[in-house]
């Protein structure tokens, strides 16, 4: 097995430890009023063509849009590769899922009066974020699979964290919730085990 194609579970186990203590720190007096001043800063800009962008953008971390992007990969005769990523998209998921009903944190727009909710109200509570965690979960395990160029990986990287501004910036998601979901996101795509090449 080649290095890149390694899954590394102790750097994961770091991220993970990252991940969770955002979200602790989070919690926290001083960490909610960091949170809310970030928040602020990020929500209260306005531009209608920056919010259309984002509103289309934001849409790329949802699991609708890892099952499309895996039918493609799929397509193209990589469908080890997309089964790989889309489970990983898909245990990333169910892990939000059961993170936000241990945190219970409630979302800008329910306990914020000055917030701007920009989208269509998101089921479910706050912390952490998965948009940004699907998408990095899946682009993690793509990009080590097909053993993307350095430039590709950076660029996939920094898509997903849009995806986690657009949270923020559309009234969703608080700095945290976005951070502490790109942290989990790595960490299940870098422990997600490899397989058989293609």
């Amino acid at each position: 097995m080649s290095r890149q194609r390694r899954s590394h579970p102790l750097r994961a186990a770091f991220l993970a430890a990252g991940s969770l203590a955002i979200g602790l720190w989070s919690s926290s007096q001083q960490g909610r009023e960091a949170d809310l001043d970030s928040f602020r800063a990020v929500n209260s800009s306005h531009d209608p063509q920056r919010d259309k962008v984002y509103a289309g953008l934001t849409e790329l971390g949802s699991i609708w849009a890892s099952i499309g992007a895996a039918s493609a990969i799929a397509i193209s005769g990589r469908s080890r590769t997309a089964t790989r990523a889309l489970a990983a998209a898909g245990a990333t998921w169910a892990l939000g899922q059961l993170l936000k009903k241990a945190f219970m944190r409630p979302r800008p727009y329910d306990a914020l009066e000055d917030s701007r909710l920009l989208i269509g109200k998101p089921s479910g509570t706050s912390w952490p974020s998965s948009h940004p965690a699907v998408l990095l979960t899946f682009v993690t395990v793509v990009s080590r699979d097909l053993d993307l160029s350095k430039t590709a990986r950076a660029g996939l990287v920094a898509l997903a964290g849009s995806v986690g501004v657009s949270r923020t910036y559309l009234g969703v998601h608080y700095p945290s919730d976005v951070a502490g979901g790109l942290l989990m996101g790595r960490a299940v795509g870098l422990a997600w085990p490899t397989g058989p090449s293609e």
